[in-house]
């Protein structure tokens, strides 16, 4: 299978239809406009009916692609009688699902999988929803393709061009769109009177000067993109990133188990099950810590002796799991991974937004939260400091958003955060006025 080179920006509004071949033999004036008269795709009802009609095309093909099932077929081809069908396959889990479940395949990801053809295709397309499908799979189709790189098997020992070509894609519309400039954010000057005003009077950095002026702090969050025709290993990390960067830009519009995915797949990769993923999980209230042990609020300490029947049972426990282990160890996947920089940056704001946007359900953040904590317990052992300070952050804020939430709760019902709903409260007494005669 020839993947061609993507012809436009789908992550940009611009449509790549309104791109221009090089060699294209139509006349043009100097400022870029053709001498022949309007398309008729200037017209909006001829617009609107051809992007439908390129749906429902793409949705036909990828029927005829996934395992003949009678209810799936019926449930596509409801999705492409509908009044806006790309929107309708986004936000159907049954589509979700099924693809998913082709795409998971072990002879999937290569250079003839039809799977990523279509995924290639339709992201090329101009129709944004279109493209919006495709990039609800990535995390599925990401976690496929660093899972294959870093844990090769015999099972699954197939090329995997099909997933490079749709992440490259992904990689040179948003290199288009940044236009070779790096994305940037401004700094605040804590020297200056206001964080988000600037002063009339400028501070000078070097009041002996003159012609002295204060610079604006500016970061560099990503550097200028360079084109890419190949995933090489010293860039896949970049190019995937980028992908990912693509995904956060629409991240308000995936559905829900697209972010689900994503949230469980990030917790596989750091891999890291120890005891620090819980480093901020509080200690009950009624047990208080000091130089000898514990002690209860009440002032009984506690015990220090062990028991030694529970130490038989932990090394009996201890010897099952060995054994347990020893016997899944091939049926169990690793699916720890390195994680650059250039790669955990977009992961983490992903997780960001799953943990603290507010149209997010329940779920949603509780997998976030789950997976932060498994990438600061990976960050705390690999020594990384801009992830474990990354990861602590949003750690706390879910921490500071769950006792408000407990908070307010217990306001609504009269009582205090810490206490038992079936404890009656104690009446209070009736106020008395004293007034001077």
């Amino acid at each position: 299978m020839d993947f061609n080179l993507p012809r436009g920006s789908p992550c940009s509004s611009t449509s790549s239809s309104d791109h221009h071949h090089p060699n294209s033999s139509t006349p043009h004036h100097q400022n870029g406009h053709p001498y022949s008269s309007p398309s008729p795709t200037s017209d909006p009802m001829h617009s609107w009916w051809e992007s439908i009609s390129k749906a429902r095309s793409r949705i036909h093909i990828l029927s005829s692609l996934l395992p003949t099932d009678e209810e799936s077929s019926l449930s596509l081809s409801s999705l492409a009688d509908t009044d806006r069908p790309a929107r309708s396959l986004l936000l159907s889990s049954a589509a979700y699902f099924s693809f998913s479940a082709a795409l998971s395949s072990p002879s999937s990801g290569s250079g003839a999988d039809p799977f990523c053809q279509w995924l290639y295709d339709t992201f090329l397309s101009s129709d944004p929803d279109l493209r919006l499908v495709v990039l609800s799979f990535l995390p599925l189709l990401t976690s496929l393709y660093l899972h294959r790189i870093h844990h090769p098997s015999s099972s699954t020992a197939v090329s995997l061009a099909g997933f490079e070509a749709v992440l490259l894609a992904l990689y040179s519309s948003e290199t288009k769109a940044r236009n070779g400039k790096p994305v940037t954010i401004s700094i605040p000057d804590l020297s200056q009177p206001s964080l988000y005003h600037s002063p009339r009077n400028p501070v000078k950095s070097n009041p002996d000067s003159a012609n002295s002026q204060v610079k604006p702090l500016v970061g560099v969050l990503s550097p200028p993109l360079e084109p890419q025709i190949a995933v090489k290993s010293t860039k896949r990390a970049c190019i995937v990133g980028v992908a990912l960067d693509c995904y956060y830009k629409q991240i308000s519009q995936m559905p829900i188990w697209s972010k689900l995915d994503f949230c469980k797949f990030t917790a596989e990769w750091a891999g890291q099950d120890c005891p620090c993923t819980s480093d901020f999980d509080k200690k009950p209230e009624n047990v208080v810590e000091n130089n000898h042990g514990f002690e209860n609020n009440d002032g009984f300490e506690k015990d220090q002796r062990v028991n030694f029947n529970e130490i038989e049972i932990v090394v009996a426990r201890v010897k099952d799991l060995d054994i347990e282990d020893d016997n899944s160890k091939d049926a169990r996947p690793d699916g720890r991974i390195p994680l650059p920089w250039e790669l955990l940056q977009p992961v983490l704001r992903i997780l960001g937004h799953c943990l603290l946007g507010p149209l997010n359900v329940v779920e949603v953040k509780d997998a976030a939260s789950v997976a932060l904590r498994h990438l600061y317990a990976r960050a705390s052992h690999d020594l990384v400091p801009q992830a474990i300070l990354a990861t602590r952050s949003l750690i706390q804020l879910d921490n500071r958003e769950c006792d408000a939430v407990k908070a307010a709760a217990a306001a609504a019902t009269g009582s205090t955060p810490g206490s038992n709903a079936n404890t009656p409260s104690k009446a209070k007494k009736p106020e008395i006025l004293l007034v001077s005669k």
